[in-house]
């Protein structure tokens, strides 16, 4: 909407777009999506009075409007603007963006445009947060008549206010923190410059086509006159990028970085668009999501890029610098004491093999954590061809496996067809002393057979569930991603109650027991008893502690018999005191 006194000249609106006498209020106008911004947007220009009479009206087109054209061209009107229009523009509630204009400037052509808006037009924009930009024109002259409206469509398309603090003269948080993230992803190589290659290839995305040489230079000397930290050998460096957007945002061409910010997804808050970190991905029930061969290569490439001291592990360091375009690790990680869950080096860093078991969790258990992460680490900016611009669909790096086959309870046969799929979960039950932790730490790091048995001698039991990941290799050489959770037996009865939860999450179910205590087998068999439905997933039951004297287990029915009257394998009796133990996951796996 445009807003002024009425002795100034409105003709602003008519000369350009209606071509009747001027009337003291003029009829409304609609300017189509084919004149105007790149957004394609319609705007409509209402014209109000300022007559005591009309305030009503007046007010009530404040609050619809989307953007304020206050108009000024003498010294009264100029001084109106500080003292009543913009404090009542603030009295009605409205945050809105305004356009401050002083028109009929060919009646002071005496005056530079310079000198008009550094005394007139930036002290009052100091006071006034909601100006958005300033301008100088001439209705009669015709002067920057368009340029008014295209500020008015560019003050609500691409605000200035969530990128630029004009009191402080920086750009704020928000919006460095977006830059700083978008800086990481074109920063391919992990250098901390863009280089020349770099820079190109950010300059087709955002804009469609590549800079000139000369176009290269001067974006260079530009930034390096502020800064002679801006620009190195190597490129142009992460402070010099955000000066580059700060001069934008400061020189009116704030559309620029919005065209930046939206190519990255940012919204006009600044966060990321929700449907960009939670894309339409289904997963049907009794299906599960796996990494593709395209996700397992861009979390490997990630890997290798940031192991910049090439030890195989991941440090803390570099961790925190690969995950830096996130809000950090995934909860979920966090949880189940990430980097100990998986595999790691003698120094405790996570390896490519653990980090790839990681993720392959992360997807079967949550693929939503992982489309989001693959958004934040920029999957979207991996091109389908070197010669290409467009985004990658971080549904790309997921794919969905066939349905689970179930067997039904009444047969006898425990054992499934082959699956395509790999990454399977299995829950580990049993009493407590039974050595559940020590399998699930044999699992990640086989132990020697002297540091095994050191470890079953002290019992520290479980309060909390644990989750293990590391990957199997089956007989064939196929290899599957195996997670083992194992819950402390004062929550067991609460994980097993949930029916649903059971046949959606586990392939397979370990009941493990003490050999060498007669009360360990007895609490597996009143763990099925109180849950019949446990019969219908498959299972498998494992002696622990071998190396020690068996001993008769004090129930109705050993286990061996237990097992055969239910048509199960027998149990497998293992002691991570033995090599081999790895031989027991490949079973369950099987």
């Amino acid at each position: 909407m445009s807003k002024s006194r009425e002795d100034v000249n409105r003709s602003l609106v008519k000369d350009v777009f209606v071509t009747t006498r001027i009337q003291p209020t003029l009829p409304q106008v609609t300017i189509p999506p084919s004149i105007g911004t790149p957004e394609n947007v319609t705007t409509t220009i209402v014209d109000t009075s300022p007559r005591p009479h009309e305030r009503s009206n007046l007010n009530k087109e404040i609050r619809k409007s989307n953007v304020i054209l206050l108009v000024y061209s003498d010294h009264y009107s100029y001084e109106r603007v500080a003292l009543f229009w913009l404090p009542h523009f603030r009295s009605l509630g409205v945050n809105v963006p305004v356009v401050l204009c002083a028109n009929k400037s060919d009646q002071n052509n005496n005056i530079p445009t310079d000198q008009v808006i550094e005394e007139e037009m930036l002290p009052v924009m100091a006071e006034f947060k909601e100006i958005d930009s300033c301008i100088r024109t001439s209705a009669r002259e015709h002067h920057n008549i368009n340029e008014v409206f295209f500020l008015c469509q560019k003050a609500v398309t691409d605000p200035i206010a969530p990128l630029f603090d004009a009191k402080e003269s920086n750009l704020k948080p928000a919006c460095v923190s977006a830059l700083q993230r978008i800086f990481y992803l074109c920063d391919r190589d992990q250098d901390g410059y863009l280089s020349d290659k770099e820079i190109q290839e950010f300059q087709v995305k955002c804009f469609g086509k590549p800079l000139s040489n000369l176009d290269m230079s001067n974006i260079k000397a530009s930034v390096q006159k502020y800064s002679a930290d801006a620009v190195a050998d190597k490129g142009i460096t992460q402070s010099g990028f955000i000066l580059l957007n700060k001069l934008f945002a400061e020189k009116g061409r704030h559309e620029t970085v919005w065209l930046i910010l939206r190519t990255f997804h940012y919204t006009d808050s600044l966060s990321l668009q929700s449907s960009f970190l939670a894309p339409k991905f289904d997963v049907p029930t009794n299906s599960s999501a796996e990494l593709s061969p395209a996700g397992y290569r861009f979390f490997v490439d990630l890997f290798l890029l940031h192991d910049k001291d090439n030890d195989g592990g991941l440090s803390p360091s570099e961790l925190s610098a690969l995950f830096a375009p996130t809000p950090g690790l995934p909860s979920s990680w966090l949880e189940n004491d990430f980097p100990s869950c998986t595999v790691r080096n003698d120094a405790g860093y996570v390896t490519l093999q653990g980090w790839l078991a990681q993720w392959s969790m992360t997807t079967f258990t949550s693929h939503k954590t992982t489309l989001a992460y693959l958004a934040y680490l920029g999957f979207d900016t991996t091109p389908p061809a070197p010669s290409s611009n467009k985004a990658t669909p971080t549904t790309t790096a997921l794919t969905v496996t066939k349905p689970r086959k179930r067997l039904p309870p009444t047969s006898r046969r425990r054992r499934l067809p082959p699956v395509s799929r790999t990454v399977l979960q299995a829950f580990i039950l049993g009493a407590p002393h039974a050595g559940k932790s020590s399998l699930l730490a044999n699992f990640l790091a086989p132990a020697r057979p002297s540091a095994s048995a050191l470890s079953e001698t002290y019992y520290a039991p479980s309060l909390s569930p644990r989750t293990a990941v590391n990957t199997v290799e089956l007989p064939g050489g196929k290899q599957v991603t195996l997670i083992l959770s194992d819950f402390p037996s004062s929550t067991a009865s609460a994980i097993l109650d949930n029916k649903e939860r059971l046949n959606e999450q586990c392939d397979v179910l370990i009941y493990a027991y003490d050999s060498s205590d007669a009360a360990s087998f007895s609490y597996i068999l009143s763990l099925r008893e109180k849950h019949p439905h446990l019969d219908d997933l498959p299972a498998l039951f494992v002696a622990t502690k071998a190396d020690r004297d068996r001993v008769m287990q004090d129930c109705e029915t050993q286990p061996e018999a237990y097992t055969e009257n239910k048509g199960m394998q027998k149990p497998v009796h293992v002691s991570v005191a033995w090599e081999g133990v790895g031989e027991l996951f490949v079973k369950v796996a099987e």
